[in-house]
Formats: C-alpha cells, structure tokens, sequence
C-alpha cells in the first residue's frame, strides 16, 4: 500500500532493506573499477611510458564520456526504471572493465574507460531514483547514506587488495577479476527485485519534461553544487595514489595503505551524515534549517584538508585528506537527500543527472589542472587549496539560488 506521506506495509520492509543492500555492492563495485587504474599508475607508467599530462588525459576522457552519458542517463532510468536500467549498466560496465586487461596502447585504454564511463553513469542517478521511489521519507535519508558509504568501501577494499593482486598476478589479471565481479552482482538483482514496490503515489517510470527540469531552480541548484564539490573527489580519487608514490616515494605495494586510510574517514562521514538530518529533523528543526545547517558543519569541517601538504607524514597527510573526504561525503549526502526531498520522485533521477554531469566537468577540469600543475612544477598546492574552499562555496550557491527549502509532497 502507498500513500502520499510516503509510507508503505512493513512487509516490504525487508524487500527494500534487500535492494538497498544491492545497490549498496552494485555502487562499491562501481568505484572498484574505476580505481584501479589509477592504483596501477606506477606498474603501466612504466610500462608504457606515460607522461602525467598522457596520465591526466586518461582520466579527463572518463569524465567526458561520463558527462556525455548523463546527458541520457536520467531520462533512460526515468523512462525505463531502476531494475531494468541498472541491471543493463552493470553487465555492460563489467564487460568494458574486463576489456582494459585487452589494451595495449593508451587509445586502447581510452576507449575501454570511455564504455566503462558510460555505463558507470547510470549509478547514481538510478541508485537517487531507487531511493526517491522505493523508501519512505523516514528511511530515506539512512538508505542514501548507506549507499553514499558504498563508494568508500570500494575505495579502501581497492588499494589494499589490488596492488599486491597486480605484483602477484600481473595488471591484466587485476582488470577482469575485478570487471567480472559485476556479472554475479547480476545473478542476485534479477530475482531479489522482481517484487520491491514503490512507496510513492508518482509513477516509477515516465517522460521527463526537458523544458520544466531546465526551468527549474531547484535543478541549477543541485548541478551547482555538485560541480563545486565533486571535483574534490574525482581530484582524490585519481591522483592520491600519485601523490603518496610522488611526494612520499611510497612504491606500488604500498602506496594502498595511505588512501585506505582517507576512504576510511570518507565512510564514516557518509554514514554519520545520513544520521544528521533526521536528528535535526527531530530537535524541531525545519527541512530548510536542518538541510543546510548539516551541510555547514561538513563545509567547514573540509578547510582541515589542505594542512596534509604541510605534514611530512604520508600517515598524517592520508588523516587531514580523510578527514577533507568525511566532509565531502557528508556534504554530498545532503546534496542527494536535498534532491530526493525537494524534486518530484518522477523526475529526481534526471535531476540528479544534471548535477552530475555538472560534476564530471568540473572533474575533468581539476584532473587536467592537476596534469598541468604537477608537469608545470607547481606540484599540488593549488588543488588543494581549491578543495578547502569549495563547500562553502556551494552552500552558498544552494541558500542564493534556494532560499527556503520545501518538500516535494507539498507539490504532489
């Protein structure tokens, strides 16, 4: 049974709990694939002889074909759904990952990560969308936290188990382990999904507007902020293990150590940060002032960062960067529990396609920045003196852009 409140039988509860738990994997392996190429760094630049500007590109071309995809990506899970949608993204990004172990040159290697990018694309929107849909607004903001925790386990799992993996086994071997893991992913989602009903009275699948989603404030509100923000993680995520080899001459057995620690911090942020809101919610807070309060506590939690620059520790410097990335995944749990509360279900997934792709531009931009920065002999600095102060930045634009923040029921 629906409602408009959102609420549905607690006999589906353990339906949901299955699916959150599903797309909790499906989003940690997400993240697996698109790591270990980084992670790899030392062992193909020297294989191949790539330059870190040829190393940036590689990276600058994922975030393209991401940002490319996401332009079809929310009105492909709109359209279709979130079983049939995802199911798809997972068997094709599993395939493309499989397919770097098959590259010999770096056209090759931009080729197999612009199928993964496309394909990879359809997380978020689609995970947004099962939350948007699926959960009642009470367990909303714990279920999108819980999935926001997920890519931080992939990236603590990566660098522990990869690096040592690819020294015993070789880099090929690292690249279809780890894309094959999608397909028993897949085993599990078709039956485990076949019965998950939605607890909204908006339908799961519909066309989307263009012209009332591009019109809308809400939509510039969300892409605004994402594209201030996830370029500190795309920064992170693939340069960090440069930056321990670089900086502390930490070889590739071990570099993995150090962004475990960072990806660590960044979990326990995603998971705290579900908790938040819903804590404020109950101290009489409005939606308004318990959004954006909570997303102040992580913004100014995120100026700690750049002191690891300062450190001669690589231990200390992963603990200032973990603690950089507890706050970027406070901050952005609360982006995505803005979106689901503020935007329509119907049309949440295509909203959170247009942050998205606000945030793999900007993520192509710091990762090429960084290429130049560090051919250029500037080193990191400049990055990392953007990443402190980027969240506050964006919770700015969000109160300019959104004054009051409203529930979406009110609208339905």
């Amino acid at each position: 049974m629906t409602t408009g409140q959102g609420t549905a039988a607690p006999g589906s509860r353990n339906l949901r709990l299955l699916l959150v738990g599903l797309i909790f994997f499906a989003t940690a392996l997400n993240y697996v694939d698109r790591q270990v190429l980084a992670l790899l760094k030392p062992t193909l630049e020297a294989e191949f002889g790539w330059t870190d500007q040829e190393f940036a590109h590689l990276g600058s071309s994922f975030q393209l074909a991401a940002a490319a995809a996401l332009l079809g990506v929310g009105w492909f899970v709109d359209r279709f759904g979130v079983k049939f949608a995802y199911g798809l993204a997972v068997a094709i990004w599993s395939i493309a990952g499989m397919a770097h172990a098959l590259a010999m040159t770096v056209q090759q290697f931009v080729a197999a990560r612009v199928v993964l990018a496309g394909a990879e694309a359809v997380n978020t929107p689609a995970a947004m969308k099962a939350a948007a849909v699926y959960m009642p607004l009470r367990e909303r903001s714990i279920a999108i936290g819980t999935i926001n925790t997920a890519p931080n386990i992939g990236a603590i799992v990566t660098p522990l188990l990869i690096p040592p993996f690819a020294v015993a086994f070789g880099w090929k071997a690292a690249f279809i382990v780890t894309g094959a893991l999608g397909f028993l992913w897949l085993a599990l989602w078709i039956p485990a999904t076949r019965n998950v009903q939605p607890v909204t009275k908006l339908p799961e699948r519909a066309p989307v507007a263009w012209g009332e989603l591009l019109s809308d404030r809400r939509t510039w509100a969300v892409a605004g902020a994402k594209a201030l923000t996830d370029c500190v993680w795309w920064f992170v995520l693939f340069w960090m293990p440069d930056f321990f080899n670089r900086v502390f001459s930490m070889g590739q057995a071990d570099l993995g150590w150090p962004v475990a620690i960072i990806f660590t911090l960044a979990a326990i942020g995603a998971i705290s940060s579900g908790a938040l809101y819903p804590i404020l919610l109950s101290r009489g807070c409005s939606v308004n002032r318990a959004r954006k309060l909570s997303m102040f506590i992580f913004a100014v939690s995120v100026l700690l960062m750049p002191i690891a620059l300062a450190t001669g520790s690589p231990w200390l410097a992963a603990i200032f960067i973990g603690l950089g990335l507890f706050a970027h995944q406070g901050f952005s749990t609360n982006i995505f529990g803005m979106t689901t509360d503020i935007v329509p279900a119907v049309r949440v997934a295509s909203v959170i396609a247009v942050g998205a792709i606000a945030g793999n531009i900007s993520g192509t931009a710091m990762i090429e920045f960084a290429g130049w920065s560090l051919t250029n002999g500037h080193g990191y600095a400049p990055m990392f003196v953007f990443c402190g102060g980027a969240y506050l930045a964006a919770l700015g634009l969000i109160h300019l852009i959104l004054p009051k923040l409203e529930l979406a029921e009110q609208e339905d």
